[in-house]
């Protein structure tokens, strides 16, 4: 039997590992996964389906319809948190549906005209009124954009249910000898518990200014007689979790 040589051996390996070089290399290639930019995505700011959560602060604005019913304006506010669906329609157009929760606060100021919820007086006082909300919306996207929000303009027509009612006050000082005393009232008979209203977004990217109008109105039949009408207007700003 004829022996190789060194060099021989050394030539007839390297042959062999080039040989098996390429097989290796094919094999990887036929496991390997196509490039997902070559996917259609559907889902995103600027896609045909896109939602994210948001947060909101719009305090009250103008004023009741008559006396005995005036407000601390900037502390007297709705601060909401709610989930919005986008459906793109086209470029410059798409609908949604907001679905939020809202904790509206009327923060009574104190003086001798008082008359809601009652003429007496206290250090401090409000009526608060939660509420779950369903706002359909249409928006008018504004300029050219990428896969990004953008800036839109948002009008919307909205609806609630008043989940519980509730009159807060303090007197300071309290009864015999107390600091002070806290009272909460709550299920009043005298609110209406089914708001409904229009709406506005002007917004770019994840910050929006938010001004809504309420059309219903804040009191019952039976009360709407003894209290003026409250403040209509909510006018803050909005931030996206995009």
């Amino acid at each position: 039997m004829k022996i190789l040589h060194a060099p021989a051996l050394l030539l007839l390996s390297g042959t062999l590992l080039l040989a098996a070089g390429p097989a290796r290399a094919q094999r990887v290639l036929l496991r390997a996964t196509p490039a997902t930019d070559s996917m259609e995505v559907r889902r995103g700011p600027n896609r045909a389906v896109f939602r994210h959560f948001y947060l909101g602060y719009a305090p009250v604005a103008g004023a009741a319809s008559g006396p005995g019913a005036d407000l601390r304006y900037g502390v007297s506010a709705d601060f909401f948190v709610g989930l919005r669906h986008k459906f793109r329609l086209s470029p410059a157009l798409a609908v949604g549906v907001d679905a939020r929760y809202a904790w509206l606060t009327y923060r009574l100021r104190q003086n001798g005209r008082k008359v809601l919820p009652t003429p007496a007086r206290h250090h401090t006082e409000s009526l608060t009124l939660p509420q779950v909300q369903l706002e359909p919306y249409v928006r008018l996207n504004v300029g050219r954009r990428g896969n990004v929000v953008g800036r839109y303009l948002d009008l919307a027509g909205w609806a609630g249910w008043v989940t519980g009612t509730a009159h807060r006050y303090e007197d300071r000082p309290g009864p015999a000898g107390a600091a002070r005393t806290q009272v909460v009232n709550r299920g009043l008979p005298y609110l209406n518990r089914w708001p409904y209203g229009v709406g506005t977004r002007l917004g770019s990217g994840r910050y929006a200014a938010v001004a809504r109008y309420r059309l219903s109105p804040a009191f019952s039949a039976e009360a709407r007689s003894r209290y003026p009408e409250l403040p209509r207007w909510t006018v803050g700003l909005e931030l996206g979790w995009l």
